[in-house]
């Protein structure tokens, strides 16, 4: 059975979603598919491997278009879709001059019309093609095979392919254009009739006179006076209130004194004095010490009271132990205290001697990673010199190589469509092989079927029969009512058996004991609560003791560090010296280095810059040459009472 265009897109998109190039070659995932799926075309297992093939060969071209989709149109699209789209992608880039339109549509319309549509409308559009599309892909491949393989053809068959857009665009729409009908054209003969006689002229009919109608009056076409003497009346308001305005522009303070006295003057100088102190940004700002933390009462918990408490029990536990342990014969710690410091205060020195002797390591090496890359920008210069020089024979050879391989590749073409044709008779052998085993398999499945059908009937028989004998058992009345006692038992046998009353009397004793119990609980609780309370206020006054305590040892802590902040370590280390020249040696090398190959301006790039200054001078001085020149227009208009045009008053706004 011949399958449709949509099952092989199907077969096509599922052998390109389940393919995993890590685990699995192309050979390998396509003989297992066809192992699976079993497809007796030849015709379509070659176009499915071929597709297949292409599509993992070109995935860089394809993967372009797709992202771009998805990333632009197809925000809403699935991505368990992406293998139909790129199949598509492939057959309209490498299949087309072999489909043609006509098998392409029938691809595209197996398919959901709206999907394919938001990919061919991206796909197809000439801003998309000629611009990102094209460029990406000649970061993929060189530009005339992208030129000759992808874009040419394309373009071949971009307005058959527009056509297919614009019919699935109107089949979105249910826009169906009306089909038409070629009609046969008609063969013109003569009848053989006589030819009738030349009628009467018939007499004319007399015309009625038509009154004459009245022409319409003049004054309906004309604008009404009223209107001609309202827009007079607004021209003349206008022109006075333009006309008070220019006098009161030109009259501007003339009834007050504009001079100021050098009071005010001095008023309005300190003043202005008092805002540019304020706009000092350049000062340095005080950091003001934070205010004093004023320090509030901590309401403890009892956890927290406990806690503390438990804290300065073991504190005098180890003090009294150690008591104990000296008075035994135990020896002090304070010497060894006391050399341990002086230990820590030398591996303390050695650290800073040894940062200062790395740090001082670091500039060197920075220092000399410097010249490195100076004596490296000079190598490299030397060597892209050499490079140009490679790669312009690179190039020859490349191109005479691309035109052997592009002729190989015509010859490989010809061979292929000559394996087609030889195909074709072998599909027909194939053919009547499958027609012979089909008519031998419905003779066996016609025997099974007959076998099936009597086994039903036995099975229905059997079912029947069960159904009476159910019916007859539910027909049997049932007694539903019982009549309850409630001193009697239930009958069972137990041990434990008793009557409802009994049971009744047993819960009313227990709930009686329930209470005895509770009040026994609520005099032990309270017992318990007075006896934590003692405790708690007994370790608060063991807290306080030890706080004041601790106080006062922190505050003579405090005195001692004081004294030792003023003492600086100072470190003396003859490598660190040693260190320390050979930097500012190497750095007064690289500053000599520097100096010899700074760029000199030559005297050409001097005079150019001069004479670009001159000419940017020459243009601002004729450009506030020709804005003094306005101002001095509108002001002689002004003077004379003439109103200037809006575009002049601007500029003197200016």
């Amino acid at each position: 059975m011949a399958l449709s265009h949509g099952q092989i897109l199907q077969h096509c998109s599922y052998i390109l979603d389940t393919y995993d190039s890590g685990m699995v070659s192309v050979e390998e995932h396509i003989q297992q598919y066809f192992e699976n799926n079993q497809i007796l075309e030849e015709d379509i297992v070659t176009f499915v491997i071929e597709v297949f093939s292409g599509c993992v060969r070109y995935s860089s071209v394809i993967k372009v278009v797709i992202d771009g989709f998805y990333i632009k149109d197809g925000k809403i699209a699935l991505r368990a879709e992406q293998g139909l789209y790129s199949v598509l992608c492939y057959l309209i880039l490498f299949r087309l001059d072999e489909l043609g339109v006509s098998q392409l549509r029938k691809f595209v319309y197996s398919q959901d019309i709206n999907r394919i549509y938001k990919l061919l409308n991206f796909f197809l559009d000439e801003k998309n093609l000629l611009t990102w599309i094209r460029d990406k892909w000649c970061s993929l491949y060189e530009n005339s095979f992208v030129q000759t393989v992808l874009l040419s053809p394309l373009m071949r068959w971009h307005p058959e392919l527009l056509d297919l857009l614009n019919q699935m665009k109107d089949r979105i729409e249910n826009k169906v254009k009306a089909k038409k009908k070629q009609t046969p054209t008609t063969e013109v003969k003569p009848f053989n009739i006589t030819q009738p006689r030349a009628r009467q002229v018939p007499l004319p009919e007399v015309i009625p006179k038509v009154a004459a109608h009245k022409p319409v009056p003049k004054h309906i076409y004309r604008t009404p006076s009223e209107l001609d003497t309202l827009n007079l009346v607004k021209e003349a308001n206008r022109r006075k209130a333009e006309e008070h305005l220019m006098e009161a522009s030109r009259m501007q303070f003339a009834c007050a004194n504009t001079e100021k006295s050098e009071k005010t003057k001095e008023i309005m100088s300190n003043i202005m004095a008092e805002q540019d102190a304020k706009l000092d940004f350049d000062k340095n700002k005080i950091n003001r010490a934070p205010p004093p933390i004023k320090e509030k009462a901590v309401k403890l918990n009892t956890a927290t009271i406990l806690r503390e408490g438990l804290l300065y029990q073991r504190r005098e536990a180890e003090v009294i132990k150690k008591l104990e342990n000296l008075e035994a014969g135990a020896k002090d710690t304070t010497p060894f205290l006391k050399w341990q410091s002086e230990m820590r205060q030398r591996d303390l020195e050695v650290q800073l001697a040894e940062i200062e002797r790395r740090r001082f390591a670091g500039k060197l090496s920075y220092e000399e990673a410097i010249i490195a890359r100076q004596n490296l920008t000079k190598e490299n210069q030397q060597r892209v010199l050499e490079m140009k020089e490679e790669t312009q024979q690179i190039m020859q050879e490349y191109l005479e190589r691309r035109f052997k391989e592009e002729q190989e590749m015509r010859h490989l073409v010809e061979q292929t469509m000559q394996g087609h044709k030889n195909t074709k008779t072998s599909m027909k052998k194939l053919q009547e092989y499958k027609q012979s085993i089909v008519q031998e398999v419905n003779e066996e499945s016609r025997e099974l079927m007959k076998l099936a059908l009597e086994k039903a009937e036995e099975d229905m028989r059997r079912k029947m029969e069960l159904i009476s004998e159910i019916r007859a058992m539910e027909a049997v009345p049932v007694i539903r009512f019982k009549f309850v006692d409630l001193t009697s038992t239930a009958g069972v046998g137990l041990l434990s058996e008793m009557s409802i009353a009994e049971l009744r009397e047993r819960l009313c004793l227990m709930k009686t004991a329930e209470k005895e119990e509770e009040e026994l609980k609520r005099d032990e609780i309270l017992a318990s609560k007075q006896a934590k309370d003692q405790l708690l206020l007994d370790t608060l006054e063991t807290i306080s003791k030890h706080r004041t305590e601790q106080t006062k040892s922190a505050a003579i802590r405090f005195e001692e560090r004081k004294k030792n902040k003023d003492k600086k370590i100072e470190i003396k280390d003859e490598k660190l010296t040693e260190l320390q020249r050979k930097l500012e040696e190497k750095k007064s090398a690289r500053l000599r280095e520097q100096g010899n190959n700074r760029i000199k301006a030559s005297p050409q790039s001097a005079a150019r810059t001069r004479t670009l200054i001159s000419q940017k001078k020459a243009l601002e001085e004729n450009r506030w040459e020709k804005l003094e020149r306005r101002r001095e227009r509108t002001a002689f208009l002004s003077s004379h009472g003439m109103t200037p045009s809006k575009t002049a008053q601007k500029l003197t706004a200016f």
